[in-house]
């Protein structure tokens, strides 16, 4: 699937860069079904929470939380759309994305897998690596509209 990226340079652009290489690394070992892969731009002591509210702490512990997921489901691939970049220090970035899926068999966004994407990431040691990393249900109670407005903004990707 694809991931695209829009808005202003928030910093340096070598530096936004990287932060668009973290979030596309995490995003593709999700894409890939590999555990080891999603997990593995995670600090070590970084935290996870999912789409259904579930909050991993660690890289390993986010590992073996998501390889039942993988072994079990069928899980989607993402179609990802960076919102933004925002540094909050020389060493601290937050990542504003949205995502969607298609459900295996299907050629379209699936509407009630739409989520609002968000990662802090960190570095240290001269390596930015995720420190969180939430992933949050688009439901948009009450106003359909914002609900299909998204879909087709992911949708637009995909063609």
């Amino acid at each position: 699937m694809s991931t695209q990226t829009d808005g202003p340079a928030g910093a340096p652009l070598e530096e936004e860069g990287q932060i668009r290489a973290l979030y596309a690394r995490l995003i593709a070992g999700w894409n890939e079904r590999s555990a080891e892969r999603m997990a593995a731009p995670f600090a070590s002591d970084g935290s996870l929470v999912g789409f259904d509210g579930s909050t991993v702490e660690s890289r390993k512990g986010i590992e073996e939380h998501l390889q039942p997921i993988f072994a079990s489901h069928p899980t989607p691939p993402y179609v990802t759309k960076v919102r933004s970049v925002r540094f909050i220090g020389p060493d601290a970035a937050l990542l504003r994305a949205i995502a969607g899926m298609v459900p295996p068999g299907k050629t379209d966004i699936e509407p009630g897998l739409n989520a609002v994407q968000t990662l802090v990431a960190e570095k240290s040691g001269g390596e930015w690596r995720v420190v969180h990393f939430q992933n949050t249900p688009a439901q948009f109670h009450g106003r359909p509209e914002m609900v299909e407005a998204m879909t087709e903004e992911l949708q637009a990707l995909l063609k």
